[in-house]
Order: structure tokens, then C-alpha cells, then sequence
């Protein structure tokens, strides 16, 4: 079964829910009581507690007010806000459009000294050309039905982020499975543009680029979602509706163990370079 990321930011929003129930609890009220005081339909209790709903800051006070524990309501509110930026989903990620999200990771990249990236389909965002990156992108705008589709103007804001690659004091290691080179986004040209890139991109002494064969025998570790580390402190999990951010150090030590499992099966240099040859020879 493949690592399930959204399962951590449900259970970080049930530790919040937890501890409101507990507290609700400690205080003797019933949930009918508390959302009298609180001003709210008793059903809204239930969901807060059984972590359906999220609470906001001013329905953490409001219940911290209730049961007589206002000195705890800084502290709920700061656990409810990192349990909520650890699940974020794209709807929301892209009201801006897809332009605005790519330059919103400009300073973090800067500031990030060792990433690793694994995919499983595409090109990762690091090593893409602008060709890929706006057929890419015009995809997900118009599947995510984005009123203002933004896409070749993402693809160029995604390149220029990823300049990144040639700034000195980053190390880049990159995995991905040969079904990436395969999966074709955008014309011929800009595939074949793309496939080239890679040949490039991989000689670049800060990039460690490893391919890992389709036909890998007995893998011991099964493919995964796209997932982003960064310095050993922050993981980024890519689903098809959400973002998924984890930092609890347990969390990304799996992650890194996958990670680690995932590059002993690659291939690299020579065999890597060959691999994305037979992409390209495969276009004509």
C-alpha cells in the first residue's frame, strides 16, 4: 500500500478535536450546554469534535471561553492552523492562478540547500522546459476549471523558479521512474525539447539524476505519489486534490527511508542517459 500523506493531517486535526472534546469534558457541559454558551447549533459541536469541521480561531476562543480555559486558546489555535497548512488543496492553492503559485516557492527554493524529488509520471518542476511546463499546466488549469487559465505564463514563472539548479550551493537529487519519459505532455517538438533537457540538465554537477527502469525485477519499494524533500526538515506530497505538507520528523524519516529504497533501484549517468535516448528515438 502506497504511504498515505492525507491520513497525517486527518490525525492532526483529530488531536485538535481531542483536545476541545476533553476540555468540554473537564468542564462538566454537555454538547447542547457548550453550544449554548458558545452561541451555536449543537450540531456544529459534534462535527468540531469528531474533526469534521475545522474550528476557527474565533470558535477556539468562543469554546475555550465556555468551559472556563481561556489561557489555552493560543495554543488550540496554533495547533489548528499547522493541522490545516499540513492539507491544503489545490482549489484553493490556485484562486490566484497557477502563475502566482509557482513564484510563491521562489524564496523557499533559495533558501532550501538539499532537495529530493521523486515522480512517478512526469518530469519533476525542477527539470522541466517551458514547452512541457505550459502544456502541463494548461492541463491542470483547465481540469481544475480555472476561470483565468494562466498556464504558459506558470510555465514560464516554473522555469525561471528552477533556475535554482545552476545557483551555487543546492544539491538536487532527482529520481524518476522511466514511465516519465514516456508519458508525452505537449506536441512532439516540445517533448522531444524536453527529453533533450534532461540529457542536459543531468550532467550538471550540482544534479544527481536517477532513472529508475520499467523493468526493475522484485522492486523493494512499490511507486509512490510525487513527493518533495527539502532538506531533511519538510516533505510536500502531491494528490490529485491537495498538497500535503509534513514536518513531524518521524514522518519524514519514512519518507527519506522510501526515498533511499527508491534510489538504489535507479540507474544513473550512462544507463540513464541511454534510457532517455530510447525516449527520444521512441518520438520519431
Amino acid at each position: 500500500m502506497p504511504i498515505s500523506p492525507s491520513s497525517s493531517a486527518q490525525a492532526a486535526r483529530a488531536s485538535v478535536a481531542r483536545r476541545l472534546r476533553d476540555l468540554r469534558k473537564a468542564a462538566g457541559l454537555t454538547v447542547v450546554e457548550l453550544a449554548d454558551r458558545c452561541g451555536w447549533h449543537h450540531a456544529k459541536t459534534s462535527r468540531i469534535e469528531n474533526a469534521r469541521t475545522a474550528p476557527s480561531a474565533r470558535d477556539i476562543g468562543r469554546w475555550c471561553d465556555a468551559c472556563g480555559t481561556s489561557d489555552q486558546t493560543a495554543d488550540l489555535v496554533a495547533q489548528s492552523l499547522n493541522a490545516e497548512s499540513m492539507y491544503q488543496e489545490w482549489r484553493h492553492q490556485v484562486r490566484a492562478g497557477l502563475k502566482q503559485l509557482q513564484e510563491s516557492w521562489v524564496e523557499f527554493y533559495r533558501e532550501t540547500r538539499l532537495f529530493r524529488v521523486y515522480s512517478p509520471t512526469l518530469v519533476p518542476g525542477l527539470l522541466q522546459t517551458e514547452g512541457y511546463a505550459a502544456a502541463l499546466l494548461s492541463s491542470i488549469g483547465d481540469f481544475r476549471e480555472i476561470p483565468v487559465n494562466d498556464g504558459a505564463e506558470a510555465a514560464i514563472a516554473r522555469v525561471q523558479r528552477s533556475r535554482v539548479i545552476t545557483e551555487p550551493g543546492h544539491r538536487f537529487a532527482i529520481l524518476m521512474e522511466e514511465a516519465a519519459l514516456h508519458y508525452q505532455l505537449g506536441d512532439t517538438d516540445a517533448m522531444a525539447a524536453q527529453l533533450g533537457y534532461l540529457l542536459t540538465a543531468g550532467a550538471l554537477p550540482s544534479v544527481s539524476l536517477g532513472i529508475i527502469p520499467a523493468a526493475t525485477r522484485e522492486r523493494p519499494m512499490w511507486p509512490q505519489e510525487v513527493f518533495h524533500v527539502y532538506d531533511d526538515t519538510f516533505v510536500s506530497v502531491e494528490l490529485l486534490s491537495a498538497q500535503v505538507n509534513i514536518t513531524q520528523p518521524s514522518e519524514i524519516a519514512l519518507y527519506l527511508k522510501a526515498f533511499d529504497r527508491l534510489r538504489r533501484m535507479a540507474v544513473y549517468g550512462a544507463e540513464a542517459r541511454a534510457l532517455v535516448v530510447k525516449a527520444i528515438d521512441a518520438l520519431r
